[in-house]
């Protein structure tokens, strides 16, 4: 008798189920150029302690901060392999801290136009459960 192993022996991963949530985003890249008139708005947005104050509320997540020619740059690194990267010239450090919270709250998937007529996507087979006949008022009477 041949003994056959099962095929999905792991759980489906429901992120924020039970004790632990693992934040989507990993990793977060600042590119800026030292002398360019583009990055003057990221170098301020440095130079505070804004970056400081995200990097402690969010400590799960590694910030790097690269010096390289060219437009300013935050990009958004992801556990499921996706990036996001967005362009940051010649923006206001408010600008460039909304942005930043953008990439944070992301999830890194890829974004989707849904139309009326699109199906609910879910694990379980009813948004509202199984019906049944005791689920009804019990204080209603028959109407005659």
């Amino acid at each position: 008798m041949v003994v056959k192993g099962i095929a999905n022996r792991f759980s489906i991963a429901r992120n924020g189920y039970g004790d632990s949530f693992i934040h989507p985003c990993k990793k977060i890249i600042i590119q800026y150029c030292n002398w360019g008139g583009s990055s003057q708005g990221i170098r301020q947005f440095l130079t505070t302690d804004k970056l400081n104050n995200i990097a402690s509320k969010h400590q799960q997540i590694e910030f790097e901060i690269v010096k390289k020619s060219g437009h300013p740059v935050i990009t958004g690194w992801y556990n499921n392999g996706r990036h996001k990267p967005i362009c940051v010239k010649n923006m206001e450090p408010m600008e460039i801290n909304k942005k930043l919270e953008i990439l944070l709250t992301s999830s890194g998937d890829i974004l989707r136009r849904y139309t009326k007529n699109d199906n609910v996507k879910s694990l379980n087979k009813s948004v509202r459960g199984i019906w049944s006949p005791f689920h009804g008022n019990n204080d209603a009477t028959p109407s005659v």
